[in-house]
């Protein structure tokens, strides 16, 4: 007695059945653990924040640093802070307020020097003056802004450009040095013949 041969539906039905059952063996496998994540010169950043406001105080627990920054990272393996678009407010010892801003910026040497990249510029709102760099340097300790890039300094209707410039803040001194070039017009008040 032959038994009877199966049909297409049934053998279409244990076909479905096999690889569905495949399928779910394979699902039930652990996954791979993710790889190494990915590193730049720098390293994976450890944190990052967005929307960053910043405080520093001195000695006598006064703000004299506020940085604001859209988003800031710090990489670990070289204890870098960088910054997106900064806006930096510092105070010299008088309490005078100055500004600095860029395209982008770094905080190192344990937030100490602030690094400022790309369009940097720094003002003295009181004193109306302006200088526009690529690259400026602040050292939060000394009071001492530079810049090792060419530099313009106005305070309309004058202005001077140099190689490098430095700024004592907390002495209220200025310094560009290396092919400086500038114009000054006269002042209008002052008497040509005395």
């Amino acid at each position: 007695m032959r038994l009877p041969r199966p049909g297409f539906r049934t053998w279409l039905f244990l076909l479905l059945l096999a690889l569905g059952g495949g399928l779910a063996l394979l699902d039930q496998r652990p996954e791979a653990p993710p790889g190494p994540a990915p590193q730049g010169e720098t390293g994976e950043p450890d944190y990052y924040l967005e929307d960053a406001h910043l405080t520093r105080f001195d000695a006598q627990g006064a703000p004299h640093q506020r940085l604001t920054t859209p988003r800031l990272e710090h990489t670990p393996v070289d204890d870098v802070t960088r910054l997106t678009t900064p806006h930096a407010q510092l105070r010299d010892s008088e309490g005078r307020q100055w500004l600095a801003d860029a395209e982008r910026g770094r905080l190192e040497d344990g937030q100490r020097l602030l690094t400022l990249e790309g369009q940097a510029v720094l003002t003295a709102p009181e004193e109306r003056w302006r200088l526009e760099t690529e690259r400026l340097y602040y050292d939060s300790i000394a009071g001492h802004a530079w810049s090792d890039t060419p530099a313009r300094l106005s305070q309309p209707p004058q202005w001077m450009r140099g190689e490098r410039f430095d700024a004592w803040l907390d002495d209220n001194r200025a310094r560009l040095t290396d092919n400086v070039r500038g114009h000054h017009p006269p002042d209008p008040q002052e008497d040509p013949e005395s």
